[in-house]
């Protein structure tokens, strides 16, 4: 097998039909060398009927679907768990990143690079607020960051067998797939495109959900955030001593006892000191949890291959 496409799928069942007619255009030239893996993602909708009703003129379609919604990041794990190509392809089903990007990565790899990512120089369709939040997460995330992400990258890129599986290697639940691979290195390179607006369904990504990406991303790639809530503790210390001398002052000079403005001032910037702190510490508390109970990452309840309940998998 030389090239698998894998594509997570989560409510997407106006999309399937115009994804699946893209995709075999793209592969046709690989012909039997080709496979096209669509993860379903514990979709709500005909999704998986879909799927199946692809795979009956596309006999290079597998389709895996999860018995939960698991994220994501959980069902392109899946997907590239399962692809047996040397070299792996990916993309959202939302036809956002073009497919027909294939050939020119196919030819980038033939160079030597292991990882030929789409780096988005032109956002399409969406809002001011979309393209600033993003702009901004990807220079936090690398000024948080102990590695450096490409900017304006997401999943969609094509990689090398050896690539890939030294991601398969890292056991984490809390997966960041993009930060994976630029942390285990290996050769790679951009490639720029512009972004296509969604034409069907909604996005899968609300605002809450691009806030606990955003989370993970920074928790699972630096400490930079403990390192800023110690700082942030000896800061309130800090002011704190200060606060105390010049109350002190006040009360030997002037006599008088402080006013509530600056006590409940005081109180308010340390108790959000505090919160902050803590909240900083419970997320890497909450992600040492979870990787502590070390469960299986998800299961599959339907395979197009097999009409049988598919054995565990796991990231090992």
């Amino acid at each position: 097998m030389l090239i698998s496409v894998v594509v997570p799928c989560m409510n997407e069942e106006a999309s399937i039909p115009v994804l699946v007619e893209r995709l075999s255009k793209v592969v046709a030239p690989y012909g039997d060398r080709a496979e096209v893996l669509l993860v379903d993602d514990g979709s709500t909708d005909a999704t998986w009927s879909a799927i199946e009703r692809a795979r009956a003129t596309f006999p290079c379609l597998r389709g895996i679907r999860l018995s939960a919604n698991r994220g994501h990041q959980i069902a392109l794990t899946a997907g590239l768990e399962a692809a047996q190509g040397e070299r792996i392809f990916m993309l959202d089903a939302d036809l956002q990143d073009p497919p027909e990007l294939l050939g020119d990565m196919m030819g980038m790899m033939d160079r030597g690079y292991d990882v030929v990512y789409g780096r988005r120089n032109e956002r399409q369709g969406e809002t001011l607020f979309k393209r600033a939040t993003a702009w901004v997460f990807y220079r936090v995330l690398n000024a948080m960051s102990d590695i450096e992400i490409p900017r304006d990258t997401g999943d969609f890129r094509l990689v090398s067998r050896k690539a890939l599986d030294a991601i398969l290697s890292m056991p984490e639940r809390a997966r960041f797939v993009r930060g994976m691979f630029a942390w285990a290195g290996f050769s790679q390179i951009g490639i720029e495109y512009a972004r296509a607006p969604r034409e069907l369904g909604d996005t899968k990504y609300p605002l809450r959900k691009m806030i606990r990406f955003a989370v993970d991303a920074m928790t699972a790639f630096s400490t930079k955030p403990l390192k800023f809530a110690t700082r942030m503790s000896f800061a309130s210390l800090g002011f704190s001593a200060l606060m105390m001398i010049y109350v002190a002052h006040s009360l030997i000079v002037y006599q008088t006892a402080p006013g509530w403005a600056s006590v409940v001032l005081v109180i308010s910037l340390f108790s959000g000191v505090q919160l902050l702190t803590l909240g900083i510490l419970g997320e890497y508390i909450g992600r040492l949890y979870v990787e502590a109970k070390n469960r299986p990452l998800y299961f599959v309840s339907e395979d197009t291959r097999s009409a049988d309940l598919l054995p565990l998998r796991k990231v090992v």
